[in-house]
């Protein structure tokens, strides 16, 4: 009888030989804010917005395309100009072609033309990802031929920043595409071209100090950050304690320094409504998010 006998059960197959269901490292993504630990995909889908703490993540350039430009519209701009050293700079050559390979730019701004809720609109996009979207002689040409290329179409025209500032390596060159950037950008004011500035985490320097702050509307990504110099410098400058997130976008949205704080999700919405309003075109029915 089994009861006093033990009965020999068949033997499991080896470990080795079960197959396993591996997860690759690379589909999960962390945020940089709360840790928040979830699906690569699912943070593409949101916009690479965190699902947790609504976080906006630095996105690059080429996807603030797809987000704003209707679909199959965009066409790239004087995508060949690249910039040169035309101070000498010690290793900027270099510099360049590391920035190239690493981020797949030709430089930290993407201009584009195409439709935006069926609307026609010039569009700038800065690339943090290229040398921090600092600012060189090509940034500014390329601001400089999108303003031109509205004020001859009469295009509205849409930049997005993100940005540490001017180009270091290009020296007074650098400088000079404020004043460059900003005399387009005149024009257009006074031939009442709509003018829209998007401001995403960082924009700082001389970036702020010049294109950015001269829209007609001025808005932000929650959370980003916007200033001229740091909060370290400006205290050392000031010789004073400085109210905590005193250059986050909503702390200037109450200072009145931006007109509005848009999530990621609305901004087509946003932009589109705004354009047509200023270019007294009736409001568009059935917006939805990209």
């Amino acid at each position: 009888m089994s009861w006093w006998r033990k009965d020999k059960k068949p033997r499991r197959p080896r470990r080795e030989s079960v197959e396993r269901l591996e997860i690759p490292p690379d589909v999960w993504e962390k945020c940089e804010a709360c840790g928040h630990t979830d699906l690569r995909d699912k943070f593409a889908r949101n916009l690479n917005v965190c699902p947790a703490c609504d976080y906006h993540r630095r996105i690059r350039a080429h996807e603030y395309v797809s987000i704003l430009l209707d679909e199959g519209s965009s066409k790239e701009v004087d995508a060949n100009l690249r910039s040169t050293d035309p101070l000498g700079f010690p290793e900027y050559p270099q510099r360049l072609k590391k920035a190239s390979a690493a981020s797949g730019s030709g430089d930290a701004m993407l201009a584009a033309s195409g439709t935006l809720g069926d609307m026609p609109v010039n569009l700038g996009v800065m690339d943090f990802g290229f040398m921090g979207g600092s600012m060189g002689s090509v940034v500014g040409e390329k601001i400089a031929r999108l303003g031109q290329r509205s004020l001859e179409r009469k295009y509205p025209l849409v930049l997005v920043s993100a940005s540490g500032g001017a180009r270091m390596q290009e020296g007074v060159l650098s400088l000079m595409q404020m004043a460059k950037a900003s005399a387009l950008l005149s024009q257009l004011g006074e031939r009442r071209i709509p003018y829209v500035s998007i401001l995403t985490n960082p924009t700082m320097g001389g970036v702020s100090a010049s294109f950015a702050m001269l829209g007609d509307a001025i808005l932000a990504e929650p959370g980003a950050v916007i200033g001229f110099a740091g909060p370290r410098v400006i205290k050392q400058t000031m010789g004073q304690d400085l109210p905590e997130g005193f250059q986050a976008a909503e702390f200037l949205l109450d200072h009145g320094i931006v007109d509005d704080v848009v999530h990621r999700r609305d901004l087509k919405k946003t932009v589109g409504q705004l354009l047509r309003h200023m270019s007294g075109k009736p409001a568009l029915t059935g917006w939805s998010a990209p």
